[in-house]
């Protein structure tokens, strides 16, 4: 390929001249080959080099035989153009329009990208699953404000505008967003260390909200992972336990406070001479119809040898799975029924009723920004103050809930954790604004929701009205509604919670997970489950430290193609400041055992970074092994982590790129080794 020289005196007066033609031929001055050709090398067909900076705004195209100079003329108003990155205001401008594109705003808006194409069929699909899931919200919801302390209306209040601010900002179909028996818990544990009263736990949904959304508008998703899946294992389970613990004085009929899982099994020993006859009966025969009725959607009604079953057996298999689905509803309204007859035509009922609900909607008005507790008051800050940990606890917790489900029902595509924080946290702070308790997704209602075909996140529209009509109309009834049957309900679904399946795959997996599953466990069981988790996390963690710590290094005696024998040391991962002195001592050790005769060679393969200390490691390193005379060789090293270690200029850093530079190096310090050449 010819390379042509243009002359940029005539290319630069033939702009100066006016001539704005485009394709305009330019004669050329010479055919002499040169590397300097106006900013670049003219070697291909046809090559198109913005040379704005030097001819004033214009590209040179080549073809074989003529070079064409064209014009760029920007536009008048670009404000692109001429923007520097060190003004502050204008580059803000420009990533701000930059991330107002059509792709940023369906992403961050995902309703925009699904309304479009909405249509018969998904309205049907998601009506059924929003009315499905309602089924099972709304007796959760009541179930989950006693978990919480509170009264019952609270559960209600949380399960319906989540439901509806999902919809427009929620990436995942599959998730319902509600009170949970996890947040319930969380949210309970941070009132009762300082006796503090409802108005602390909308503000507490608050404060997780904006949490969450801070989270997600500085991407900080990666907090998540570093709750491991042995911590939440243990975390999840010994909440379960606790949740179920809370729950056995209602089964039983008993009335006491209790704070803590042995407290509350302590003072159930204590009073259980005052167990009530009928809630026990009730509440035992409840559970045992709950976990009757899961398993119908399991029955078998079609024959093994049948491809497809009947029109008449599909009928029954949707009615095994719907009276499974709804199993919960269908326990509370004829315990309510029951109770309600009963106590018109006796008088009184002979179990706990869960007593008066506020009827009505809730007001829609701004968190409080103020709260009294006996004769103290508290300002929005000391609210914060009081509510602690839980600010960041219960946050991270739904957080983590809320993915874990996202990622059951992706079917394999990636999730989204930035906006699933942005969704969450919304959600959360306008949810405070109709008192709500913190709110996430659940995993029971989003197995409900994928099971029932549910199509976008519309669904969840359906779910919100079922729970704004059950507040305007039915809650003078939920007054009847037996204790025991809603402790049975939340103990009927808590306890599938419990994982102790997953220890054997521990077991033969890696047998140190079990280490801060069962640390988590104990912790959140017997101190407190916020506290539980941070230790989880902190033991998990001082096992990462220490592997980055202690590195193994493999070390093996090899000979080289020539017949030289030398010594292989192979660190597996990078040298980091927390491994690099027991780097060293290894090296050193293996090294003097071996004589000073020995060449020691560092397969570098798997060093892929290295630190400031790394280098003061290795040069401290290099000197010892100069100091004695023994050959240190750094074998298959990047070029970018020599760099580093050059950096603090050790005396002298011997590095091979390939086997024959090894072996070059290896004849000038090696003896012939009397084994035959060839192995590595």
């Amino acid at each position: 390929m010819t390379k042509y020289n243009l002359n940029e005196e005539e290319a630069s007066a033939a702009v100066a001249a006016g001539d704005r033609q485009i394709n305009k031929d330019v004669r050329l001055t010479g055919f002499k080959p040169t590397d300097n050709i106006v900013g670049g090398i003219f070697d291909e067909p046809r090559t198109t080099f913005d040379m704005s900076n030097r001819l004033g705004g214009i590209n040179v195209e080549t073809e074989t035989n003529k070079v064409t100079i064209s014009e760029i003329s920007a536009p008048p108003n670009d404000p692109e153009r001429g923007l520097d990155c060190s003004s502050g205001p204008k580059w803000v401008l420009r990533r701000a329009r930059r991330s107002c594109t059509k792709k940023i705003l369906y992403r961050r808006i995902p309703v925009f990208d699904w309304l479009p194409r909405y249509n018969k069929e998904f309205a049907i699909s998601d009506l059924v699953a929003g009315i499905t899931v309602g089924l099972t919200v709304i007796p959760q919801a009541i179930a989950y404000a006693s978990v919480a302390g509170l009264p019952t209306q609270y559960g209600l209040y949380s399960s319906f505008m989540a439901c509806f601010v999902y919809t427009i900002l929620g990436p995942s179909k599959d998730v319902p967003v509600g009170p949970t028996a996890i947040a319930a818990i969380l949210t309970k544990e941070t009132l009762q260390r300082s006796n503090l009263g409802a108005e602390f736990a909308v503000a507490l949904t608050f404060v997780s909200g904006c949490v969450t959304l801070m989270m997600g508008l500085l991407q900080l998703g990666f907090l998540i992972d570093f709750i491991s899946g042995p911590v939440s294992v243990g975390f999840t389970s010994a909440a379960a336990i606790i949740i179920a613990t809370s729950q056995v004085k209602d089964i039983l009929g008993l009335n006491f406070n209790a704070l803590k899982f042995l407290d509350s099994w302590k003072a159930i020993f204590e009073h259980i001479g005052e167990t009530r006859l009928w809630d026990a009966v009730l509440g035992v025969t409840c559970m045992a119809v709950l976990l009757v009725l899961r398993k119908l959607k399991d029955i078998r009604v079609t024959s093994k040898d049948a491809k497809e079953p009947t029109p008449v057996q599909k009928v029954v298999i949707n009615c095994l799975w719907f009276m499974s689905t709804a199993r919960n509803i269908f326990v509370v309204i004829i315990c309510g029924v029951g109770c309600y007859l009963l106590e018109h035509h006796l008088g009184s009922s002979p179990v706990v009723l869960s007593g008066y609900v506020k009827p009505g909607l809730p007001k829609f008005q701004p968190p409080p920004v103020n709260a009294v507790v006996g004769n103290e008051t508290y300002n929005f800050g000391e609210m914060v103050s009081a509510l602690g940990s839980g600010c960041f606890v219960v946050p991270l917790i739904s957080l983590l809930e809320t993915i874990a489900i996202s990622k059951v029902f992706s079917d394999g595509k990636p999730i989204d954790a930035t906006q699933e924080m942005l969704a969450l946290g919304a959600c959360n702070i306008l949810s405070s604004f109709v008192s709500s308790i913190p709110v996430s997704g659940g995993l029971s209602r989003g197995a409900v929701n994928n099971a029932s075909g549910v199509k976008t996140t519309m669904g969840g529209v359906y779910t919100g009205l079922m729970v704004l009509i059950s507040l305007q109309f039915f809650t003078p009834y939920f007054t009847y509604i037996p204790k025991a049957a809603l402790a049975a309900v939340i103990i009927a679904a808590v306890v599938f919670m419990v994982e102790f399946h997953v220890i054997k795959p521990m077991w033969r997996t890696k047998k140190m997970d079990l280490i801060p599953a069962i640390t988590t466990f104990l912790c959140c069981l017997f101190i407190r489950l916020e506290l539980g988790i941070v230790i989880g996390i902190g033991v998990n963690l001082l096992f990462l430290l220490y592997a980055s710590a202690r590195p193994t290094l493999h070390v093996h005696k090899a000979v080289s193609t020539s017949g030289y024998e030398y010594l292989v040391i192979t660190p597996d991962r990078s040298l980091v400041f927390p491994s690099v002195e027991y780097v060293r001592a290894v090296i050193s050790k293996q090294g003097l055992r071996q004589g000073n005769a020995v060449p020691v060679v560092i397969d570098s393969t798997h060093i892929q970074a290295a630190d400031f200390t790394a280098a003061k490691g290795i040069k401290s390193l290099v000197e010892d092994f100069a100091g004695r005379g023994q050959p240190l060789l750094f074998h298959n090293l990047k070029p970018s982590i020599v760099e580093i270690f050059r950096g603090v200029r050790p005396s002298e850093l011997k590095c091979s790129a390939s086997e024959t530079e090894l072996n070059d190096y290896l004849k000038e310090y090696s003896n012939p080794s009397t084994t035959s050449p060839a192995r590595h």
